[in-house]
């Protein structure tokens, strides 16, 4: 059995080797980013995410730590912090799986097959079971306004460079500092 930092470290230069946009969080290979699209045939399809990913020490003993960066509408995905309600990475993870599954397998089924009985935001949820045309309208509004490229990139930083932005909407994104961040979980 190999050691979870020889684990991490084949884990994270698997996905640097694939088709996925991984940035390391000073140089660390347990925090860093990775770019998400979204699905095809799904009204997430031509959305970008910048998906933040921790990984304990006991990985891949202790599942990941998976966020979404930049807004999405989902009813298993915290609008605020962006956290992830899936039970594969909260309470189903096995150390079969690896940071490739997470992103091939995991979030695009998320993304495609919600489930509203196990929602983090409520107001997704209810709204893929009672409208849910107008369900699939709010995520591609969200997509258009949150999922686009420069708002993934602007997503990153976390230090507030897009406060001043002329698009009220926008201006949260990115815009948490760590406080802001911590405060904001804490009050959920």
């Amino acid at each position: 059995m190999s050691s979870p930092k020889r684990r991490i470290e084949t884990d994270v230069m698997k996905m640097l080797m694939s088709d996925y946009e991984v940035t390391l969080v000073n140089d660390s290979m347990q925090e860093f980013y990775v770019r998400f699209y979204g699905p095809d045939e799904t009204p997430f399809a031509g959305g970008v995410w910048k998906i933040h990913v921790e990984l304990p020490d006991q990985y891949p003993y202790k599942s990941p730590s998976i966020g979404f960066m930049n807004k999405i509408f989902h009813p298993n995905i915290d609008e605020l912090s962006g956290s992830v309600c899936l039970d594969v990475i909260n309470q189903t993870w096995s150390p079969m799986f690896d940071m490739i599954n997470i992103f091939e397998v995991f979030l695009p089924q998320l993304l495609r097959y919600p489930n509203p009985n196990d929602p983090l935001n409520g107001e997704a949820a209810a709204l893929l079971m009672r409208h849910p045309k107008d369900y699939d309208a709010k995520v591609k509004d969200y997509v258009q306004r949150f999922a686009t490229k420069e708002a993934a990139d602007a997503a990153t930083d976390g230090k507030g460079e897009d406060e001043d932005d002329e698009d009220d909407e926008m201006s949260d994104i990115g815009s948490f500092s760590d406080n802001d961040e911590a405060v904001g979980r804490m009050e959920l």
